[in-house]
C-alpha cells in the first residue's frame, strides 16, 4: 500500500488543491493532506479552521484524510510512513522553488520520492493567496472555492473588520 502525502498551509484550501487531492487518490492508495501547522508567513485562518475546510472540501473522496502537521515535512512523512510526496505545479512560477526544495528533501529523506502533478488548466492561475486578495477587494471567488471556504472567508473578513483589523 503507497501512501501519499500532499503538504501545504492551504490558506485557504482552493480548487486547485482540491484537484490535485482528486487525481491523486486515483494514482495511490491513501493520500494524507498535510495542512502545516507553524508557516513562517501570516495566515487567515488557523490550523484547526484549515483542516476543518480541507476536511470538508474532499470528504468524498475515500481514500484522503486531512491532519496538521509541524517541523520538517520529510520527517512528518516518515512518521506517517508516506513513501511519495504531492506536489501540484502551476505554469512556470512554482518550477524553481520546487526544483530546490525537492533536492533538500532528497537529501534529507532519499527514500522519499517526489511526485509532481500539474495543475489542470482551469486551475493554473489560482493560489491561495490571490483568492484572499480578490475577496478582501469585494470580488467573487465562488469559481476559485468550494462554498464552505466562500462562507469562510465571508466570515473572516466581517470578524476582521469588527476587531478593525
Amino acid at each position: 500500500m503507497v501512501t501519499a502525502l500532499y503538504p501545504g498551509t492551504f490558506d485557504p484550501v482552493t480548487y486547485g488543491h482540491v484537484d490535485i487531492v482528486k487525481r491523486a487518490a486515483l494514482v495511490f492508495d491513501q493520500v494524507l493532506v498535510a495542512v502545516y501547522d507553524m508557516p513562517p508567513k501570516s495566515l487567515l485562518f488557523t490550523t484547526e479552521e484549515r483542516v476543518g475546510l480541507f476536511r470538508d472540501s474532499i470528504k468524498d473522496i475515500r481514500n484522503a484524510r486531512v491532519v496538521p502537521f509541524t517541523g520538517l515535512v520529510v520527517k512528518f512523512a516518515e512518521q506517517a510512513g508516506a513513501k511519495v510526496m504531492i506536489r501540484g505545479l502551476r505554469a512556470g512560477q512554482d518550477f524553481e522553488y520546487e526544483f530546490d526544495m525537492s533536492l533538500m528533501n532528497k537529501h534529507m529523506a532519499p527514500e522519499i520520492e517526489s511526485v509532481y502533478m500539474m495543475s489542470s488548466l482551469a486551475f493554473q492561475f489560482l493560489s491561495a493567496s490571490r483568492v484572499k486578495e480578490v475577496v478582501q477587494l469585494g470580488g467573487d471567488v465562488t469559481s476559485f472555492v468550494p462554498e464552505n471556504v466562500v462562507r469562510a472567508l465571508k466570515a473572516k473578513l466581517q470578524q476582521t473588520a469588527r476587531e478593525g483589523r
